[in-house]
């Protein structure tokens, strides 16, 4: 199937230099092994059930979104345990130690990727099925 998209420039850039740098074979293979990565990592989370522990990251203009964040941050404090902030130049990056059920975890990484101001989310399940 052939297909288009629209990425920034500089995105295409890196990700030609790294798949290269990997020694893939050509930029459609590259893009088939990121995608099958996307969907293992998203169905991992989609399929987990019970409570978890698990590590939020992602990074953020904190200009264009702090406020909003700080909202569905205390909408979720029934799983986030803990958080980290740094400062990057103008991006901020944030982690969630986060303990709970599944579910709630999985909204809120979803919430978390709605925002404009968010570039990246990423999630990584610790530990399920805690007793």
């Amino acid at each position: 199937m052939r297909t288009s998209f629209s990425i920034p420039d500089e995105v295409v850039e890196e990700f030609d230099r790294v798949w290269q740098d990997e020694g893939i074979e050509n930029r459609s293979r590259a893009v088939r092994e990121a995608m099958l990565e996307f969907i293992e990592t998203h169905s991992r989370l989609e399929d987990t059930t019970g409570e978890i522990i698990a590590l939020v990251g992602f990074d953020y203009r904190h200009h264009d979104v702090i406020q909003e964040l700080h909202s569905a941050q205390h909408e979720y404090q029934d799983v986030i345990l803990n958080t980290s902030h740094t400062h990057q130049g103008e991006w901020c990056l944030e982690s969630l130690f986060c303990r709970g059920a599944a579910e709630r975890v999985r909204e809120l990484t979803y919430r978390l990727r709605d925002f404009d101001g968010v570039r990246r989310v990423k999630v990584m399940v610790i530990r399920d099925s805690v007793e």
